[in-house]
Order: structure tokens, then sequence, then C-alpha cells
């Protein structure tokens, strides 16, 4: 099975988020968003160069979430893709399509806010789970060691065995 994998877009938001909804009710997440820029000086130093732009849009509910949790400044991560549209003066630009987006933790500090743990609530055993663990248990007596066989007192020497 094949892993998938989606573009991903990191940086600073560079303008506050903006909500609005399409002319079919779906809401539309709209930001300017910026990456830093460096150029690495033959001295082992870097030198911070202007970031670029570009602009990041984001659809229904995971807008409405994001528009909550984001603000002017925050550095985040996205997941998405690139694509080109052309812009209301006939030029076409490029934007960023987030699908998901999540805050920055190697640069912003955060506090989780997690539902209660999943051992509190009583299990519920789907059928693949039972397969899964039916599964294992068979790979596991596979991999049990043979039992020992009886050695009498008479043969106490025993020859090495290939394996």
């Amino acid at each position: 099975m094949t892993i998938r994998t989606k573009e991903s877009l990191s940086g600073f938001i560079a303008t506050g988020p903006d909500l609005t909804f399409t002319s079919n009710g779906d809401a539309r997440l709209y930001m300017r968003v910026g990456q830093p820029q460096a150029r690495f000086e033959e001295d082992g130093t870097f030198t911070n160069l202007d970031p670029t732009f570009t602009d990041l849009v984001m659809f229904r509910k995971s807008a409405e979430r994001a528009h909550e949790q984001f603000r002017k400044g925050d550095n985040f991560i996205a997941e998405g893709e690139t694509r080109t549209y052309t812009g209301g003066d006939g030029a076409e630009r490029e934007q960023f399509v987030a699908s998901r987006i999540g805050h920055d933790n190697n640069i912003t500090s955060y506090d989780v806010a997690r539902s209660s743990p999943e051992r509190a609530t009583p299990q519920q055993d789907s059928p693949a789970r039972e397969q899964t663990q039916q599964d294992f248990a068979e790979r596991e007596a596979e991999m049990e060691p043979e039992p020992a066989a009886a050695v009498s007192d008479s043969t106490r020497q025993r020859e090495a065995v290939a394996r």
C-alpha cells in the first residue's frame, strides 16, 4: 500500500485571516502568508533576505476552524496543493489551497487540550480488530521456542544443531 503524500507549506501569517462565504454558502478563508528567506555565506553565517509571499486559502469547516485558531504573525505548517488561477485583472496567480493547517511546534509554544483518554471509555471490539488480534496471536505462537526435549541421565552430551 502506498503512503499518500501532499505538498506542504510552512511560514508565517502576514495578514489577518479573512473568513468569507462562497455563493453556495461554503466558508472560505484567505490569508497572505510569507516564508523567511536566507542566504548561506562563505564564512558559515546566514544573511536574512526579504521573505517571499503567497496566498493561502481554505474551504468549509477547515476554514472556519483555522479562522478561530490563527492570527497574524502565527507560524504554521499546512498540507495541500498549489493551484494557478486567473485573477479579476486577468493575470495568472498561484495560491496554496490548504486542506490541513497547524501551528509550527518548532517555533510556537502552545498547550494541547485533549478529550478524555480512550482508555477511560469501554472498549468495543470491531470484527477487524478481532481479526487483527487473532492474526497477532497466531504470529506470536509461531515465534514460540520449541519445547525442550526430555533428556535422559544417560545422554548428557548433545550435538550442535544448525538452525
